[in-house]
């Protein structure tokens, strides 16, 4: 991390402090995660080169091979993706069944912090991210291409997103960090696919990088991609981030 010469020690100390504290609302999580995910300069779900400017990214969908589906204006865009859906970590709280969303945002800390937790979230391209909505993830081995060479497939009718191979493993371990820390169900359906997926695309050295690129800012790391825990089916989620301030 660099910082401006003219800086005083005491104000180096207060702007290094601050510029490595967990965000607190999704906002601030979108503008970390880009420095965060910069180096790599890929989207997650296709693999496409990304150029940022400023606070916008943009995807090179030709030297990826990628097909605009329908939404062509999102489709040149990248947004920031919710691996676990909010609608999935949001619906099993009591201020979702209140008013949604926005009552989340305006009324529940932990849903904030859920929100902008930066181990869950991903440079995607925007029309794959809208079009995932909160699809669950699945395999559609009928389902033909939609978007030219990016490996991805959506069942709209059953409301099932098929992921690439190289990054179903590290979908099943956001999954997993999700539910454990902050002790969310996930159906055995649910396990089953993503113990399959964790154990055939195991962890790699790129993601072990941006694992600790992240721990950075959130002052932990995801378990599950280093070891230090393991997912089984029966696991019993620790929760240990509901213990936020309300």
């Amino acid at each position: 991390m660099k910082f401006l010469s003219c800086c005083t020690g005491s104000f180096l100390l207060l702007f290094s402090v601050f510029a490595l504290a967990a965000p607190t609302n999704f906002d601030q999580a979108k503008r970390l995660a880009q420095r965060i995910h910069a180096p790599e300069a890929k989207s997650f779900y296709c693999d496409c080169d990304i150029r940022w400017q400023g606070g916008k990214g943009i995807p090179d969908l030709a030297g990826c091979g990628y097909q605009v589906r329908k939404n062509g204006p999102r489709a040149n865009r990248i947004e920031w993706e919710h691996v676990m859906p909010a609608h999935h970590f949001g619906h099993q709280r009591q201020c979702w069944q209140d008013g949604g969303r926005k009552n989340c945002v305006k009324t529940d800390s932990v849903f904030r912090a859920m929100e902008a937790d930066l181990y869950n979230l991903v440079p995607a391209i925007g029309e794959v991210n809208g079009d995932r909505s909160n699809f669950r993830f699945g395999v559609l081995p009928s389902t033909p291409a939609q978007y030219g060479a990016c490996p991805v497939k959506v069942d709209f009718k059953q409301q099932v997103f098929e992921p690439a191979p190289p990054v179903r493993g590290d979908i099943a371990r956001i999954y997993f960090y999700m539910a454990d820390k902050y002790n969310l169900n996930l159906s055995r359906a649910q396990q089953q696919l993503f113990i399959a997926w964790h154990r055939q695309d195991p962890v790699t050295p790129q993601e072990v990088e941006l694992n600790q690129r992240i721990q950075q800012h959130m002052g932990h790391d995801n378990p599950f991609v280093s070891g230090k825990r393991e997912w089984n089916l029966g696991y019993k989620p620790t929760g240990y981030g509901l213990k936020v301030s309300r």
